[in-house]
């Protein structure tokens, strides 16, 4: 089959190498793409939040099958596009993505389907911020009601700070707290059925020690050795299948991934967000696990065929991101890169990164995600770390605590 690829981060570079190794792919396109992909796909120009350029583009290529990565297309129609122009399309439509483009819109599902989540409240005034803010106390969590890369989320213990955050948003969504650590759960969705990914754990936080500002993600690992027993088939049965079915019964059949971000809390999971597309880094090291040829799977959930469970390699994987000096305030750009060979067990996916001239340089926030692996946690993490020490990027910074 011939598959194209909407996007042009790490998510999608892991897509795109994962397809690449499939037997049943023959040909992988990805607009826009990024550099690193060059070895594993063909790159186009395309303006991914034009649902029309996507489509015409799928019918050009004659491909068979559109796989779309990030958010912002899905909730911009990308996915309604490419199915009425005949293709199929792994995403769900504008209307379903909204589980993810409105946080309003996502505690409204939960507590039609009576899945497990924090009070929240949406404000569209400073005096109605205020009131929920001290309605639920310290640490405070703000949210953006809107898309906003994965940053637009604030936790904090500074009441001002959470109010000022509040103030830069059209709708905020204002939340208790949820105690226990984060783990990600994706589920494939066929429009009727689901099925799970594996257990990842991702870090949010810029800096060691979960310090700093909320990121899009500094790394993350698979699988949690330290999960408890069921909680795969209990999030599935408390949190997918609920959440699908009210989708389901508003008429909006979901087909795609639905990443489900959860704390593990005193009281049992609990949802912290869902998104509507493949989170990003857990994907990498989802991908690198994977045993299951990735094509065959995304086309059944384009076309209603979902059947068995994905099948992962044992071992683990680690990522790292590296990212630019300034990031996630102010990343700086045009950095050359150096140092980008991939060793035995490890290997870089390109996130934020553009060609000027002979060289690859910094084009973004979160630069290169570094995937290790290896037969147990240890040598996986090692195994990340000794590439990330190899690459060079003026200025820039990651975290040296991931998966430890």
């Amino acid at each position: 089959m011939r598959v194209l690829v909407i996007g042009s981060g790490g998510r999608e570079h892991a897509l795109c190498r994962s397809l690449s190794l499939d037997p049943q792919v023959s040909e992988v396109h990805c607009a826009p793409g990024n550099p690193g992909m060059e070895e594993v796909a063909t790159l186009h120009s395309v303006d991914p939040l034009d649902p029309g350029q996507v489509a015409e583009m799928a019918a050009r290529l004659r491909v068979d099958l559109v796989v779309v990565g990030p958010e912002a297309p899905l909730v911009a129609g990308v996915g309604d596009a490419v199915r009425e122009a005949g293709f199929a399309c792994f995403g769900p439509s504008r209307d379903a993505a909204m589980i993810e483009g409105s946080k309003t819109f996502a505690k409204e599902i939960m507590r039609a389907a009576d899945v497990p989540t924090a009070r929240a409240r949406t404000c569209t005034t400073e005096e109605e911020a205020a009131a929920a803010l001290d309605e639920f106390g310290a640490p405070y969590v703000v949210k953006d009601d809107g898309l906003a890369a994965g940053k637009g989320v604030v936790v904090t213990e500074d009441r001002d700070q959470a109010l000022a955050h509040a103030r830069t948003c059209e709708r905020v969504v204002i939340e208790e707290f949820l105690d226990g650590p984060e783990v990600s759960l994706f589920a494939l969705c066929d429009g009727s059925t689901a099925v799970p990914l594996q257990l990842a754990q991702d870090f949010k936080r810029a800096h060691d020690g979960d310090e700093g500002p909320n990121t899009g993600g500094m790394g993350a690992y698979t699988p949690l050795p330290w999960a408890p027993e069921g909680l795969t088939e209990q999030v599935m049965r408390e949190v997918v299948h609920p959440t699908i079915g009210e989708l389901t019964r508003r008429g909006l059949p979901y087909q795609g991934v639905l990443y489900v971000g959860l704390a593990l809390t005193s009281k049992g999971p609990k949802v912290v967000e869902f998104n509507a597309r493949f989170g990003d880094p857990e994907t990498e090291v989802l991908l690198d696990r994977l045993e299951t040829p990735l094509g065959g799977l995304l086309m059944a959930c384009a076309t209603g065929e979902l059947g068995l469970d994905p099948v992962f390699k044992d071992g683990s994987a680690v990522c790292v991101v590296i990212a630019s000096e300034g990031y996630p305030e102010s990343p700086v750009k045009g950095d050359p890169i150096t140092g980008l060979q991939e060793t035995e067990h490890a290997y870089p996916l390109h996130s934020g990164t553009a060609r000027a001239g002979d060289d690859v340089v910094a084009s973004g926030g979160r630069v290169l995600t570094v995937v290790g692996n290896g037969p147990d946690q240890e040598s996986a993490r090692e195994a990340a770390y000794d590439l990330v020490g190899r690459i060079g990027l003026r200025g820039s910074h990651h975290r040296t605590d991931i998966a430890r």
